[in-house]
């Protein structure tokens, strides 16, 4: 596969020409879009085909839809989802696996019936007391054990449904008391600690076939740099942590990076990432980003082969039955 080392957005809801002579040229190795690209189930199918289309191949298309705060896709036409850390505590511990199952395999066919194959999910984050509030309600618990369940639970529901899951954000976001959006967060901790405890559910989940990277400083790995354009860190993950599936940069326009798109595209492939993804949907700096990205290495090739293969069709289920159980396990009136 001679991709594009880069994952793309859009401006809106509609492909314009300049965008889809632009991907045409450039070849992304995929697309993700957001709340401005949604408008309902026509336009959205009709866009998913546009970017496929222009590339000219089945290309993976992502999207974020985890529930709670941070979901492109919502009534009246799609499900509204309450955070995953409030329907874990609402189910309690012998449900919160089932329960995400669930979710995620209703998350799963809405995604599919619009040609979204790929999801940003699950969150193998552990939440604790100084996690920042963007990040901590969408976390799944703040036991390894916990989260590992749930986050399996999720990546089994999606996968069964037809879409790929992404794991986020390795090698843990969870200790970070500040926006990655709009500052580097800087952890402290020492490497034993974070060996015990927040790299324990990515270990567990390594086998995923995505994955994308914290935009964190850990001093214990290396005090320069954050994790997507740091080689000790991309190391980390790739032997300390054991995750050999394809590596994408957290959105690399995000204010806990400094410097020149340009420098951090080349930072961020340097260290060890496999593609580069850019969310905003500005057309000058993809641009930029293609132009510094390249093609996928060879290695980086071999793990997108690796991670497509297991797109398949979903399996058939019974949606209202689903749906009858997630809402008898929110309801109270399952127990485990």
């Amino acid at each position: 596969m001679s991709a594009g080392a880069f994952i793309a957005g859009c401006a809106g809801p509609v492909l314009g020409a300049d965008e889809r002579a632009f991907f045409a040229a450039a070849d992304p190795f995929g697309f993700i879009l957001f709340a401005r690209n949604i408008e309902d189930p026509e336009q959205l199918r009709g866009l998913t085909c546009a970017l496929r289309d222009a590339v000219g191949r089945d290309a993976p298309i992502l999207i974020d839809q985890e529930g709670g705060r941070v979901q492109r896709m919502g009534p009246p036409f799609w499900r509204e989802w309450g955070p995953a850390l409030d329907q874990i505590a609402q189910v309690g511990p012998g449900q919160a696996a089932r329960s995400m199952y669930l979710r995620a395999r209703l998350i799963a066919a809405e995604l599919a019936e619009v040609g979204i194959d790929t999801n940003c999910a699950p969150l193998a984050d552990l939440a604790r007391p100084e996690t920042h509030p963007i990040l901590k309600n969408r976390c799944y618990g703040s036991e390894p054990v916990s989260v590992i369940g749930a986050a399996r639970a999720t990546a089994e529901g999606l996968l069964a449904g037809g879409v790929l899951p992404v794991l986020k954000h390795i090698p843990g976001h969870g200790r970070a008391s500040v926006d990655s959006h709009v500052d580097l967060p800087r952890v402290s901790a020492p490497r034993a600690t974070l060996e015990a405890e927040d790299f324990v559910p990515f270990r567990a989940l390594a086998d995923l076939p995505f994955a994308m990277t914290a935009h964190i400083v850990f001093d214990a790995v290396d005090e320069m740099r954050p994790i997507t354009t740091s080689p000790e860190g991309i190391a980390l993950i790739r032997d300390g942590i054991g995750f050999d599936g394809f590596l994408m940069s957290d959105d690399i326009s995000m204010q806990a990076l400094t410097g020149p798109i340009a420098a951090r595209c080349v930072a961020s492939l340097r260290a060890g990432c496999d593609a580069i993804l850019h969310c905003n949907g500005d057309l000058a700096e993809m641009e930029v980003v293609a132009e510094e990205s390249g093609v996928l290495s060879r290695e980086s090739a071999v793990r997108a082969a690796r991670a497509l293969v297991r797109r398949h069709p979903p399996e058939p289920f019974d949606i209202r039955g689903f749906e009858a159980e997630l809402e008898a396990l929110l309801q109270g009136t399952v127990h485990g």
